[in-house]
Order: structure tokens, then C-alpha cells, then sequence
């Protein structure tokens, strides 16, 4: 269920740089990712402070520039593979929309903004920033490969946000932060990969990344059950053992939100016609954003109302 039955034909491909594909190749539906820096500027109550959010800002704009840029390199280097995939053979660069020497021009120039952004604001943030587009270079050409360490260099780029967003502001990086962000992370590698092996197939998915030979529907799903149990008893445990929380433990009230929200996103993970990216659900699917929504304003207004 959820195989291809034959392969599907090939992109038509097209000459000149196409506009609204540049667009396309940049992926500003996976910008939200970069909202991670934010997390630290609500979880420490300075969302009041402008200088602060402004910081964040900037920021979060330079991670949009550094992630764009790894989402070009990666569409070049997997540009065959992507034009024999049902889905990926539509992304700007495999269909011929944006040609091969400006997506990597384009690239450099956007990495060069990003790091000169980042070390602007500061130099440990800047370092953050330079280890993220090393991890990015080094998922794209070699972790991306290698089973297991694929969905670990995933995650390490999440954790890499979301310390950003602390080192910015200079505040003290919590390790609830760096728990709960792996984990997450985590989840959404496994249930990529699981969309990868249930929309193409085995043969065909082996054919796409050779690193799914060594995984199965029935070993991923063991893998997202240990994690999303590690991943509700890690935020269980930090509404109320964490520091700065209210000491009433009315953070406790956010638990509900958060399992409807994980349980919701396994349920979609599961379905035969999820499709696309899993990362992408919470666009797609009205409850899950809801639940991401509904536990954001009532995290941030239990956190202010129990300063």
C-alpha cells in the first residue's frame, strides 16, 4: 500500500532561469524551521524587550539565508536522483527551471550574507552559524548516506537553531532546550524517512538513497515509538522540574496539548496518502497546527502570568 506501480515519467525539463522557480528553489515553506530561535527569547519572558526580539529577528532571517543556501547545494548534488523521483523531479533546479551555476552562485552569495549577518550580531553566534553550514555541507555530500547518521545530522541542524536563538540574546542555553529539540527533530527525520519508504516503495526508495536498504517501515516505526515516548516524558518531566517555571506547576496544563499534537502527527505520518515532506504537516493539516497554536499561547501566557 502506498508503493508506485510503475515509474512515474520524467520532469519535462526547461532552459532559462525561471523567476517564480528561483523562488521555488530557495523552499521558504521550510523558513518556519528557523522560528526555533525564538524559543529561547519566549522560554526566558524578553519578549517585551525590542532590542532583544530585534536580535532574534535578524537572526532568524540569517538562518533562512544559511538553510536556502544548504537546500540548494543539496537539490544540485541530488539533481538525477530527484528527476527519477515521483515528486522531487518537480523541485525548480531537476526540472531545468533554474539552471545548475546560478543555484550555486546564488548559494555562496547567501551563505556569505548569512555568516557576515550572524558574526555581525556576535561571534559565538557567528561560529553557531559557520558549524550549521558545515553540518549542512557534510549532511549534503556524505551523513544523508549513512543509515542512522542521516537522521542524527538532521536533528543536529534543529539543535543548531535552536542555540542559536540563546546564543543571540546571550542568555544561558538550557539543557531542556537541547533535549527536547533533538528529540523532535529526531521524530521528524524518522517519519521522513518512513514517507520515503511507504510513497516509493523498497526498490524504488533504495534506488532514490541508497542508505534506505538498511531501513524498514517495521524498524522506523519501532524508532518514532521510542522517541515520542522519550520526547513526552522529556517535556512532561520539564513543566515541572525545570527552572524559571511557575512554581504552582500550572505549565503541566500544556501536557494535553502536546500529546493530542504528537499523537495527531503520527496518526497523519501513517496514512498512505501523507505525501511530501512530513515536516510540512503542520501546513497541511488544520488540527495539527491548531494544537501547535493553542499550546504556544498557552505556554506563553502560563510562563507571564506565573512570573
Amino acid at each position: 500500500m502506498g508503493q508506485i506501480a510503475a515509474t512515474p515519467p520524467r520532469a519535462r525539463t526547461t532552459s532559462g532561469l525561471s523567476a517564480r522557480g528561483l523562488l521555488l528553489a530557495l523552499r521558504p515553506r521550510q523558513w518556519p524551521k528557523n522560528g526555533l530561535v525564538f524559543i529561547a527569547l519566549a522560554f526566558t519572558l524578553n519578549l517585551q524587550d525590542v532590542s532583544l526580539l530585534l536580535r532574534s529577528v535578524a537572526t532568524f532571517v540569517c538562518f533562512c539565508a544559511l538553510s536556502s543556501a544548504g537546500y540548494l547545494l543539496n537539490d544540485v548534488i541530488d539533481i538525477d536522483a530527484d528527476r527519477a523521483h515521483p515528486t522531487k523531479r518537480l523541485r525548480p533546479i531537476a526540472a531545468g527551471q533554474v539552471p545548475v551555476n546560478v543555484a550555486l552562485g546564488l548559494g555562496v552569495g547567501l551563505v556569505c550574507l548569512g555568516l557576515i549577518g550572524t558574526f555581525m550580531l556576535s561571534v559565538p553566534l557567528g561560529l553557531l552559524a559557520l558549524t550549521y553550514v558545515l553540518l549542512t555541507a557534510v549532511y549534503s555530500t556524505t551523513l544523508k548516506h549513512i543509515v542512522l547518521l542521516d537522521i542524527f545530522g538532521i536533528a543536529a541542524g534543529f539543535v543548531l537553531r535552536a542555540a542559536a536563538g540563546a546564543v543571540a540574546i546571550d542568555v544561558p542555553i538550557s539543557p531542556w532546550l537541547y533535549i527536547a529539540t533533538l528529540l523532535g527533530a529526531l521524530l521528524l527525520a524518522l517519519g521522513k524517512r518512513r514517507t520515503e519508504l511507504e510513497t516509493l516503495g523498497v526498490e524504488a526508495a533504495i534506488g532514490h538513497r541508497r542508505n534506505l536498504q538498511s531501513y524498514s517501515i517495521e524498524f522506523i516505526d519501532q524508532l518514532i515509538l521510542l522517541v515520542s515516548s522519550a520526547a513526552l516524558m522529556t517535556y512532561a518531566l520539564y513543566t515541572f522540574s525545570a527552572e524559571n517555571l511557575p512554581r504552582n506547576h500550572s505549565m503541566m496544563l500544556t501536557i494535553p496539548v502536546v500529546m493530542y499534537g504528537l499523537f495527531r502527527y503520527l496518526f497523519l505520518v501513517r496514512e498512505a496518502d501523507v505525501g511530501g515532506a512530513p515536516e510540512e504537516l503542520l501546513f497541511r493539516d488544520r488540527q495539527l497546527l491548531a494544537s501547535v497554536v493553542v499550546w504556544a499561547v498557552l505556554a506563553v501566557t502560563t510562563l507571564y502570568l506565573g512570573r
